[in-house]
């Protein structure tokens, strides 16, 4: 279940959205980053961490995106942090009384029924700029920035340099932008960020798709640099991830593509943007 992609680091990927659930190995316990998205996968890591003596001391999400802010009973009840901007965004959502409804609406239907709710969303902010995450192993930064959805933050584990991208720089995802003022200039500044800690990291975990090296890395950016543009300047592009060169059952990317194109082109009308 667990593979190891470096020192003291492990990911096991889901087998639905090929979601990457990364633990790192402290002196007491594991930090479990962004754990996996139905109840039978995430009790199973549990076990896993259990038997090999590996308790949970610390979680973290990513971004509050429903499936990197699930959680499971048997993984205990270590602190579940996020960035200050994503846990109060966790917050709002929890605090509809129809929250579950909503969250149980935006499933995949294959896993609707076993994707478990109990523990959703509860996350412990961090103060705002805080830099490292508070635990007892390896340091890990936090890289918060405005890209794909509120405080999203990126985490680069500095000893073994392992970038931990949350939703970015996937090679089956086109990067997915958030509906605020200005998505696009704010996806870039997220790629600057991932960008300028590049020359650090060996080893890319992003949240969705395959694990890479250093030689990749520089790629995917540039990959999401061309599409953000692409879609900015209504420009057509060739990207690998959307129309028939996509990867056999993620052909659905392409119409997510589609309804970005759609939303940015009323933008650049509705703004005055010649095309």
């Amino acid at each position: 279940m667990l593979r190891r992609v470096a020192e003291g680091v492990l990911v096991h990927q889901s087998a639905l959205l090929r979601n990457n659930t990364v633990v790192v190995q402290g002196r007491a316990g594991v930090l479990v980053v962004d754990p996996g998205i139905t109840g039978e996968e995430m009790a199973c890591l549990a076990n896993d961490l259990r038997e090999s003596g590996r308790p949970v001391v610390a979680g973290f999400s990513t971004h509050p995106d429903w499936d990197h802010v699930l959680w499971h009973a048997e993984l205990g009840e270590a602190p579940r942090y996020g960035t200050a901007r994503c846990a109060a965004h966790m917050r709002d959502v929890l605090s509809n009384a129809d929250w579950k409804a909503r969250v149980v609406e935006g499933l995949p239907p294959e896993i609707a029924e076993e994707t478990p709710l109990d523990l959703f969303g509860l996350i412990t902010g961090l103060p705002a700029e805080t830099a490292r995450i508070p635990w007892d192993g390896p340091r890990v930064r936090i890289i918060e920035h405005p890209a794909h959805a509120p405080g999203h933050a990126a985490l680069l584990i500095e000893e073994c340099g392992v970038l931990v991208a949350g939703d970015m720089l996937s090679d089956v995802l086109v990067p997915m932008l958030d509906d605020t003022a200005d998505p696009i200039g704010d996806y870039l500044v997220g790629l600057r960020l991932l960008e300028g800690v590049a020359g650090d990291v060996d080893v890319l975990v992003p949240g969705h798709g395959s694990v890479c090296g250093a030689d990749r890395l520089r790629v995917r950016i540039d990959r999401d640099r061309a599409y953000a543009h692409a879609l900015r300047d209504g420009r057509a592009l060739d990207d690998p991830r959307i129309g028939p060169s996509a990867e056999p059952g993620w052909e659905w990317v392409s119409d997510v593509h589609t309804g970005q194109l759609r939303r940015h082109a009323q933008r650049r009308q509705r703004d005055g943007t010649p095309d």
